[in-house]
């Protein structure tokens, strides 16, 4: 843990070398109307640094329109003051060493008043404004390296965090989806927008939390919420060419493959006037380095999580095999007359994963315990087509339409190798210190392909009365798959004495089909009961129907063919689940606080048809499904949420179908067709505040789960360790989780503090070998990121974390564990005389309490050296190193309700890289 602590103790004296360097001072002012001398309430004060204008802190005025900044450390400043409907006031502030406070006076704002088509003033924005639920951050506040990606941007903003699997988090919860001026980018993919887009192209970033369609129209506020950031382009950015291309290739260690890095990324806008314009994206990429700039799979549409999930800071997550990437895309959006609007997009990608992991695995028995070892290879090969479309239509000055579908179809070709040893504890033979109960050897081919589908088709309607709605909603979800399998196995069995071992083979074909279609209709109706008031009539209609066959055929050895049926194995089962849902929501919203009640009653009918047996069952469910909403916004941009809803969660067909998955003989599972859907209660609070126009912040979030009837396991383990798995209703599961985030920006260094504090408790309840298991985990992390702000030359940052977990189980005491996991980063980027770039980054990781060859500490080491070229630096030549001193490695712990499993795999090792970058800039064409 050495270096972990050096790191951190590095970190805090840098902060506090950067906090007391040099005596600080105050500024202070008064902010009026220049005509009546009436103080302006929340005009924007920001500082700036006087030489390239970047951000410093900021704050808004009081009531009586006074203002502070306190900790201003000697130097030339600007001050600029903004306020909606008056001309921006720009003072230059020099602060000197030894004076305490420095008054600007009164700042006198005059209102702005422009005769049209004479005059165009263009407003300077201030780093950070707050707009009712909006965050926008001005992004020329806020310095990049030359050619940076937006995700490079992100890492800027007060409060956000990037990891380096490109997951973002504001204000320590996880950021669901990414617009570009309002619109989707490829779809709902958040990572082709921000690691295909450049910085220095963005104008402005907001951050809200966006409800579903519906919400958004009628004005009510269901809970469904998405985390969301909206990218807005500046003006002179819309019209011309854009884009990054490169093209390296390197060595690796002996052997492996060599390694190559190709990218094509490139993007023509024409704004003409009338808004964003015609947009044309084209993006292609291939390489064999574990880099995507997308998401692999099907990117679908939305899924709302009824409010905002807390987790720890991103950063730490640790790739578990090696993926190669082909792929290329086009996104294009486009007008259509005066009326309606595309946005529409294709892209292509094929991933060969390769996976080599080692694994052990330690199950719960009652008074026991059963130890597996397992070594595992596959490789898939995966190749989907995505297609998204969002058509706004807008039909009359009352109506509007949208529509919103996506597809993707995917085909995959996988095979693996798994071997396995399970054993029990006590004294073997020989004096071995475990006895050996199974083994196994196992080769699994599959082909498959499938097609997965959802639309969204929204008519939306409005009346003369103010507030007055009607809606109406029809959502669709499809899947439609079939796979193709060779399963051979042979799996050996021992006795006490490890004498006469028992053999299986088993060699099987087996085809799977799987067809699923949802169709859910919402209708809503508001009305406005007063100016503040309103009340939503909804009801909501949704039909679900399944299909799963499987058929198993064993090898004939008579003729070689597979035409043996094996019934045991083969099952034709289907499912259907049906609702009515009424409900009415009451709606009150004031200036600074929102409440709302509501309560649906839903009837729904699950249907089961086992036709292999000629066997059906239908079951009928009344529920109701109360929800509350209250949020309150206090003065000094200070809002806390209170959210508490319920839902329904229905098993899915797999989880019903009573028929046996061997994929692994040793571990087989099988459905259970006597589940019950999942109540869930979901309590959520969330506390923000912002203070110094973002320069200060702080978030607290918890949520708290329930279930009486929550689909658990039911594991039996035989006396030669075959294990087998079902699905079944039981009580007594709650989990809760919360986070804090605290963010300071730190004077006079310009660097972004941030704290991360994330606490995970739950108790869940199993079976093992028909006796209770009653589970309990603990998770406690503290994690911190400091970074600092671009100056030009020289740009770093640090980030750690530190987290322990417990689990606990009442089957089996004496299988209690507790581990610490940890991990620092560092990173830096140095511009050199003579064009040259520096850019390193490290990474510490270290685990404690894991299993015996598994707890391990090492370092990854990455460092580029790159030279600059061509007019603007468009064009740079790298050399990059992966992996520097060798160590890479990637562990993982898998803690459930019925066993403790730690993993390692094999993952990308040392390589070197070659390449070169070419930034293409040119504007106004």
């Amino acid at each position: 843990m050495k270096p972990f602590f050096f790191i951190f103790f590095l970190f805090l004296t840098t902060g506090l070398f950067a906090q007391r360097n040099g005596t600080k001072s105050e500024i202070g002012g008064m902010v009026v109307d220049s005509a009546s001398g009436k103080p302006l309430r929340q005009a924007s004060i920001s500082l700036m640094m006087d030489r390239d204008s970047s951000y410093v802190t900021g704050t808004i005025t009081d009531g009586d329109g006074m203002f502070q900044l306190r900790n201003v450390a000697p130097g030339r400043y600007r001050l600029l003051v903004t306020f909606l409907g008056y001309r921006n006031n720009a003072q230059s502030i020099t602060i000197t060493s030894g004076v305490p406070a420095n008054g600007v006076g009164i700042l006198r704002m005059a209102e702005q008043s422009n005769q049209l088509q004479e005059v165009v003033v263009r407003q300077e924005s201030p780093p950070v404004t707050v707009k009712q639920d909006t965050l926008e951050f001005n992004a020329g506040s806020f310095k990049t390296q030359p050619n940076a990606a937006v995700e490079e941007l992100l890492r800027k903003l007060p409060g956000m965090q990037v990891g380096r699997d490109g997951t973002i988090k504001a204000q320590g919860q996880t950021v669901n989806r990414i617009l570009v001026d309002g619109k989707p980018f490829f779809g709902h993919d958040p990572k082709m927008a921000t690691r295909n887009l450049p910085a220095d192209v963005v104008d402005k970033v907001q951050l809200y939390d966006q409800s579903s369609d519906q919400s958004q129209f009628s004005g009510i506020d269901d809970g469904n919420r998405e985390r969301t950031i909206n990218i807005t382009l500046k003006e002179n950015k819309r019209k011309g060419y854009f884009g990054q291309n490169e093209l390296g290739a390197g060595t690796a260690r002996g052997g492996e493959a060599n390694r190559y890095q190709a990218r094509l990324n490139l993007h023509r806008f024409n704004n003409r006037g009338d808004g964003p314009g015609r947009q044309i994206s084209l993006i292609g990429q291939a390489n064999n380095l574990n880099q995507q700039n997308f998401m692999l799979g099907a990117a679908q549409g939305p899924v709302f999580v009824g409010g905002l999930e807390g987790s720890g800071p991103p950063g730490s997550q640790t790739p578990t095999n090696v993926i190669e990437v082909r792929a290329g895309g086009l996104n294009y959006r486009d007008k259509l007359g005066q009326r309606a609007e595309i946005a529409t997009s294709y892209f292509l990608n094929q991933a060969i994963t390769t996976t080599d992991q080692h694994s052990r695995r330690t199950s719960i028995l009652p008074g026991n315990s059963l130890t597996t070892d397992q070594q595992n290879y596959s490789q898939n090969q995966q190749l989907t087509h995505r297609f998204n479309l969002r058509l706004d239509w807008v039909l009359d000055s009352m109506t509007s339409l949208r529509l919103a579908p996506s597809l993707s179809w995917q085909t995959t070709d996988y095979t693996s190798r798994l071997s396995s040893r399970s054993s029990l504890p006590g004294p073997g033979l020989a004096g071995q210190v475990s006895q050996l109960v199974n083994s196994g050897e196992t080769v699994y081919g599959s082909t498959g392909n499938g097609l997965n589908g959802y639309n969204n088709l929204l008519l939306m309607r409005k009346f003369r009365r103010q507030g007055r709605t009607l809606s109406l909603n029809l959502n669709t979800v499809l899947g439609d798959g079939e796979t193709k399998a060779l399963n051979q196995s042979a799996s050996t069995f021992y006795d006490s004495t490890g004498a006469n071992p028992g053999r299986n083979l088993l060699d099987q074909h087996n085809r799977q089909a799987a067809y699923n279609l949802q169709n859910t209709l919402t209708l809503s109706y508001t009305e406005p009961l007063s100016f503040t008031q309103k009340l939503e009539l909804r009801y909501a209609y949704s039909a679900s129907s399944n299909r799963a066959d499987r058929v198993a055929t064993d090898r004939n050895e008579t003729n070689g063919l597979y035409d043996r049926v094996n019934f045991l194995l083969s099952n034709q089962f289907s499912s259907s689940f049906d609702y009515h849902r009424a409900g009415s929501t009451y709606q009150n919203q004031r200036l600074r606080y929102k409440f709302a009640l509501g309560l649906d009653v839903q009837q729904s009918q699950l249907q089961l048809d086992n036709r292999s047996a000629d066997t059906s069952q239908r079951r009928r469910y009344v529920n109701l499904l109360p929800n509350a909403l209250f949020s309150y916004t206090f003065s000094g941009n200070r809002n806390l949420r209170l959210h508490y809803r319920t839902r329904l969660n229905t098993p899915s067909i797999t989880q019903l179908q009573p028929v046996i998955d061997n994929t692994n003989p040793l571990n087989s599972r099988i459905g259970n067709p006597q589940l019950a859907p999942e109540f869930y209660h979901t309590v959520i609070l969330a506390y923000n505040v912002s203070k110094d126009l973002g320069a200060r912040s702080f978030t607290a979030f918890a949520s708290l789960n329930q279930s009486a009837n929550r689909i658990a396991t039911a594991t039996t383990i035989s006396p030669s360790g075959v294990q087998t798995t079902q699905p079944i209703n039981v009580g007594g599961f709650w989990s809760a989780n919360g986070s804090m985030s605290i963010g300071r920006m730190l004077q006079p260094s310009q660097l972004d503090l941030t704290f991360i504090t994330s606490v995970a408790l739950s108790r869940a309840v199993s079976f093992m070998n028909d006796r209770r298991n009653d589970t309990k985990n603990v998770s406690v992390g503290q994690g911190f990121r400091l970074q600092s702000n671009f100056s030009g030359n020289l740009e770093y940052g640090l980030s750690g974390n530190l987290t322990y977990q417990a689990a606990s189980y009442s089957l089996t005491p004496k299988q209690n564990t507790a581990f610490w996991s940890q991990y620092a980063t560092a990173d830096l980027f140095w511009k050199l005389p003579f064009r040259f770039v520096l850019t390193s980054d490290v990474t510490y990781t270290a685990t404690t309490g894991w299993a015996v060859g598994y707890n391990q500490q090492f370092m990854l080491w990455n460092v580029t050296l790159a030279r600059q070229f061509f007019k603007g630096d468009q064009g740079e030549l790298r050399l990059q190193v992966f992996d520097l001193l060798n160590q890479n490695r990637s562990l993982v712990r898998n803690t459930t309700d019925t066993y403790i499993e730690d993993v390692q795999s094999r993952i990308l090792r040392r390589y070197l890289l070659v390449s070169f970058v070419y930034n293409l800039r040119k504007f106004g064409l």
